[in-house]
């Protein structure tokens, strides 16, 4: 376990002292490379601004306006029905908000974690849902619309289905490992 420790904390330093050591090796001009890639950066940043602006509104309005609350009580019966506790209801709100924001459903995951507490059924299952789920709308919205791509095809769909997986297969796992 200690050569572990001692890899990782060493791995992003040997890894910054790693590349511009190649790239000078390489005879590639280094400070310009980051000069321009930064300006690329930046420029993709200011194209994709209106898309992240406009999917941070949607999902204030979809909060403030109450919608998550009325679709997580109206999903409530369903879960009951597939023989999901009373606990599992609470976790409603974090698989709702992931697909539509990492932030936000960061917010929601702290507030489980801070109120059921890091090791019960519900912060392990909030924890898991986090690392097994993907912010599909955001992808979307942002990366897909930064590079003007319009026709998302088969994307949306596919990505609402890894993250039903991800969902099915972290209460699957959380069950099965901790309970």
């Amino acid at each position: 376990m200690n050569v572990i420790a001692e890899i990782s904390r060493w791995a992003i330093p040997l890894i910054l002292l790693l590349i511009p050591l190649v790239a000078y090796l390489r005879k590639v001009p280094v400070y310009e490379s980051f000069v321009e890639g930064a300006e690329e950066g930046f420029k993709t940043g200011v194209r994709i601004l209106p898309f992240l602006i406009g999917m941070l509104v949607s999902i204030r309005v979809f909060v403030d306006s109450g919608a998550l609350t009325i679709l997580s009580n109206w999903l409530q019966p369903l879960f009951k029905l597939l023989g999901l506790g009373p606990d599992f209801a609470a976790i409603i709100p974090l698989a709702i908000m992931r697909p539509l924001s990492g932030s936000g459903a960061l917010g929601v995951a702290t507030q489980l974690i801070n109120q059921y507490g890091p090791d019960s059924f519900i912060g392990r299952l909030a924890s898991t849902l986090q690392g097994s789920t993907d912010t599909t709308f955001f992808v979307l919205t942002v990366y897909f619309g930064s590079v003007g791509i319009k026709k998302y095809r088969y994307a949306l769909k596919l990505g609402l289905l890894a993250d039903i997986i991800g969902l099915i297969v972290s209460v699957w796992i959380v069950s099965k490992v901790f309970y």
